[in-house]
Formats: structure tokens, sequence, C-alpha cells
């Protein structure tokens, strides 16, 4: 027979105090290893790719219609009221149910994959929007360097939209650790370079090869510039100065799965 959720009544009470923390504060993951998500389409994906749910949470308006979703998928269940739950949420309007889950594990760099490389972004729309973009192209593994936005945080899993459960995600990365790699660098660039286009019409572009995406402001640092073997541009006809990274990224993923395919 399956268990009734536990229901929790104060706000004080210390479950719901560390799912507050891990809700809220965008590295605390880090300290319990485990990281919070919300609402149906985040909780069905993670379920679908066998992520180890360890506490699920409804409000007791919602119990009622995901609660038989849910109820024996999940072996340890709360409830509480949905004053409660707000507390607990970092979204404006919350989705009223959400899942504790643990933390994948700690995984190696795959030497021969494609790769996606994260120089110090900063912005979690971006971050998540380019898992998004490389889990739906191929692109499997994501590098991010020390400094950037933290990859298990609520804002970029909520962007990621569910690409995170489907990909290799290593973060806090020095650069010497990109010495595992062994597929070509291709550093992104507004003002230099081949074009992309042209390497893609000629089946010229390196396939797999890892992308290095730079900086919002700052782009790439001086040495990953310098470790790049070749630097590649898209073509703006327009005379734009530069692109947004995640646009840039998706460009750069896109013409990657089109070489792969290219090359069966």
């Amino acid at each position: 027979m399956l268990e009734p959720p536990l229901p929790i009544t104060s706000k004080d009470n210390a479950v719901l105090k560390a799912l507050r923390r891990l809700s809220q504060e965008s590295t605390h993951y880090k300290q319990t290893q485990t990281f919070w998500i919300e609402g149906e389409h985040l909780c069905q994906a993670a379920l679908a790719q066998g992520v180890k749910v360890k506490r699920a949470v409804f409000s007791e308006s919602i119990w009622p219609n995901v609660g038989k979703t849910f109820h024996s998928l999940v072996a340890q269940k709360v409830l509480i009221s949905d004053v409660l739950f707000d507390s607990i949420s970092a979204l404006g309007s919350s989705a009223h149910f959400g899942f504790e889950c643990e933390m994948p594990q700690l995984q190696a760099i795959e030497p021969k994959s494609m790769t996606l490389i994260l120089d110090r972004l900063q912005d979690a729309g971006n971050v998540g929007a380019i898992l998004r973009t490389a889990a739906a192209m191929g692109c499997s593994q994501v590098l991010a360097l020390k400094g950037s936005a933290a990859l298990w945080s609520g804002k970029v899993l909520r962007a990621g939209m569910g690409a995170h459960f489907s990909l290799r995600l290593v973060e806090s990365l020095q650069e010497s650790d990109l010495e595992h790699l062994s597929v070509p660098f291709l550093a992104t660039s507004s003002h230099e370079g081949q074009y992309l286009h042209e390497l893609l019409a000629s089946g010229t572009l390196p396939h797999p090869c890892a992308w290095l995406m730079g900086h919002e402001g700052q782009g790439l640092s001086a040495s990953l510039m310098q470790r790049a073997d070749a630097r590649i541009r898209i073509i703006q006809t327009h005379g734009q100065e530069s692109l947004n990274v995640a646009v840039a990224a998706s460009i750069c993923v896109y013409s990657s799965a089109i070489m792969g395919q290219k090359r069966g």
C-alpha cells in the first residue's frame, strides 16, 4: 500500500527551511548534492530520464489534481499549505508542486564528444537556453569554466526546460582541465576568422569539435583564443556588432548537427 503524503504545517519545519534555501540560493545545491525543480514539465522530464527523486512536495490545492500522477512514482511525499509552498518557491507564479532531486554522479570529461565550453557566462537565461539547444542538437557535453553561472541553479534549470537530464555537465573547471579533450577547439569571434556558412558549405567544418562560447561582454579570454585551433565568425549581413551568446551557440551547434548528418 502506498504511503500518503506527510503533512507539514509549520513554516519553521527543518525540511521546509532546507528546501527554501535550496530553491532560493543559486549555489546551495553544491552543499546538499540535491537540486530543486518545480512544475509538471520539469518533474516529468526528470522522471523520464531516471533522475532520483529524494522528496516530492505538494500544496494542498494541487494534490487532488496531480497526486495520482506521481503517487506511485515517488516514495517520500510532503503535503503543505499553499502559503507555505509559496514561501519555498522562487517563482512569481508557483506551480505548487516540486521535487528535491539527487545530483547526478560527478562525470569525467568525455574526450571525443561534441562539446560546448562556457567561459564565464553570467546570465542564467543564456546558459539555460544553450543547454536546451545542446540537448536538441546532439551536443552531448557542456563544460563550464569557473566563473560561469551555476549550472544547476533554479534559474538555469527553468531555462533549460529539462535539457540537464540528458547532458553530460561538468562545471567549475579550470582551463587546464580542457586538456582532456581530443577534438578541435573552435573559438567564436564577432570580427575575425573563417565564416561558418562557408565551412559548412565546403564540408570542412570539424566534427566532432568543441565550441568555445565567451562572456557576454568580454568574450573569450585571451588564453582560450590562443588555445583554439580555429577562429570562426557568423555572417551578419545587416551590420550588428555581435550576436547574443545563446543565439550564436545555437547557430554553431545547429551547423555541427548538419555536418554530423552529412558525414553519416
